[in-house]
């Protein structure tokens, strides 16, 4: 059965947030949760969705692909 999105809540979104974190896929669980956000009417509940779920793209850590030169002087 299809569910129209237009019907979806806050809640809806939010639930959908948690099981995408919890299957490891961190970019979809952040867009998920801004929608939930932006559907909330409280600013401070909106502000504590995003801090639970930040967008993993500004959150990450690189790791270096190659070792870091070392200067070696003879």
């Amino acid at each position: 059965m299809l569910v129209d999105p237009a019907h979806l809540t806050a809640a809806d979104h939010l639930d959908a947030a948690r099981e995408m974190a919890a299957a490891g896929r961190s970019f979809l669980a952040y867009l998920l949760a801004e929608e939930a956000a932006r559907r909330t009417a409280d600013p401070a509940t909106a502000a504590g969705i995003r801090a639970v779920f930040p967008d993993p793209n500004l959150t990450r850590e690189e790791t270096p692909s190659c070792p870091p030169a070392t200067s070696s002087t003879p």
